[in-house]
């Protein structure tokens, strides 16, 4: 299993731990945050773009398929009490293919993990609590 960690540095920016790998989120000024990161949000829509990219490129490196550029942009809003999140990923490659190659890579990049991820319906996410034994003032 792989692993991830998150620890509070102060108010709602937190430090991502991945392997050795640093990262800071946070939100925005008008929620609350001092924006000195990307949010929870974006991480996941740049996850699905970046997860995405990379299944393509391996996928047509397998095929021996040049791409040229390959960009990957995802737009999306974020979850409501009555609407689900809603991802628009749009595919730029700065090499032509047949239609056919198009469809399959459209059908690729619906397969890449963290795509088939959020569009699963039986995701098993299992939560836990437990406490440090010094409790710590809150900032």
């Amino acid at each position: 299993m792989k692993h991830a960690v998150v620890r509070r540095r102060r108010g709602y920016e937190h430090e991502i731990e991945i392997r050795e790998h640093r990262l800071i989120v946070d939100e925005p000024q008008e929620k609350g945050g001092t924006d000195q990161g990307p949010t929870p949000a974006e991480l996941l829509a740049a996850s699905l773009a970046s997860c995405t990219a990379i299944t393509l490129e391996m996928y047509a490196g397998r095929k021996q398929w040049g791409l040229g550029t390959v960009e990957v942009a995802v737009d999306f809003e974020e979850a409501t009490a009555d609407e689900p999140p809603r991802f628009d990923v749009r595919i730029t490659l700065g090499a032509e293919l047949s239609e056919e190659n198009q469809e399959k890579l459209l059908k690729i990049a619906g397969k890449c993990p963290v795509h088939r991820a959020l569009k699963a319906q039986d995701v098993q996410i299992h939560d836990s609590l437990d406490f440090v034994d010094e409790i710590e003032d809150e900032d």
